[in-house]
């Protein structure tokens, strides 16, 4: 049984389908899929229908909530929430839900969205969206730097985080220094492994990164969604 962590899909369906294709996904697998899934690239509802799509067909896919997800639903309730959202990719979102506001998306979707966990709790792998606060007595109970933290590198507890390793993402970093990273996982005890999908115009960034924690072995798919339209609203913002 292997075991792989991806993140930050960002509406990028069809760079998805063909991570899991490269990696020749199957049932006896596990895949920890780690938020972010909609927003910004053209496809949320496609990323959200292959998620579904497996879990139908017996595949073992369990799923985090992203900032994303969380200012999606925050949206339902609150104006400036909303208003966030759609700055920050919400507006593709919609339009691949064929929704003109949040409330319109089917409840289906909200639903799963409401319902992600907030981080899994391996015996040898912690993995989480963001970040940790270790200032708390128990880090998995802010929920705030689970979803939005960054820069928390330099306050890790290692006696709290025992032989763990924390796997994230969130914060886009380059295939290279991810490529550098997994090298002193031993070291570090932590691993970001965003690389930046839906950044297709950078150097070195725009692809979808699986890692197969048993292994310790990165994969990467080049993104090949059409990105225009989040490109088109970047400059007329």
């Amino acid at each position: 049984m292997r075991r792989f962590a991806i993140s930050d899909i960002h509406g990028c369906a069809k760079s998805f389908k063909a991570l899991l294709k490269q990696i020749q996904l199957t049932n006896r697998d596990e895949l920890y899929l780690l938020g972010d899934y909609i927003d910004r690239g053209p496809d949320s509802k496609g990323v959200l229908d292959l998620i579904f799509k497996l879990q139908n067909n017996n595949f073992k896919v369990k799923c985090l909530k992203g900032n994303h997800e969380d200012m999606l639903l925050k949206g339902l309730h609150d104006h400036e929430q909303r208003y966030m959202w759609k700055v920050n990719g919400g507006k593709i979102a919609l339009e691949s839900f064929g929704a003109n506001e949040v409330i319109d998306i089917p409840s289906k979707y909200l639903d799963f969205l409401e319902g992600l966990d907030d981080y899994f709790d391996l015996d040898d792998y912690l993995l989480i969206h963001a970040g940790l606060d270790f200032n708390m007595p128990n880090p998995l109970d802010g929920k705030y730097s689970l979803l939005w933290k960054r820069g928390w590198y330099r306050d890790i507890d290692y006696e709290w985080l025992g032989d763990q390793i924390v796997i994230h993402g969130h914060t886009p970093i380059s295939r290279k220094l991810i490529e550098t990273d997994v090298q002193r996982l031993k070291e570090r005890q932590v691993l970001n492994i965003d690389a930046g999908c839906f950044l297709s115009y950078a150097k070195d960034k725009g692809h979808l990164c699986a890692f197969e924690m048993n292994s310790k072995q990165l994969y990467f798919q080049n993104n090949v969604d059409d990105m225009n339209a989040y490109y088109g609203i970047i400059r007329s913002d």
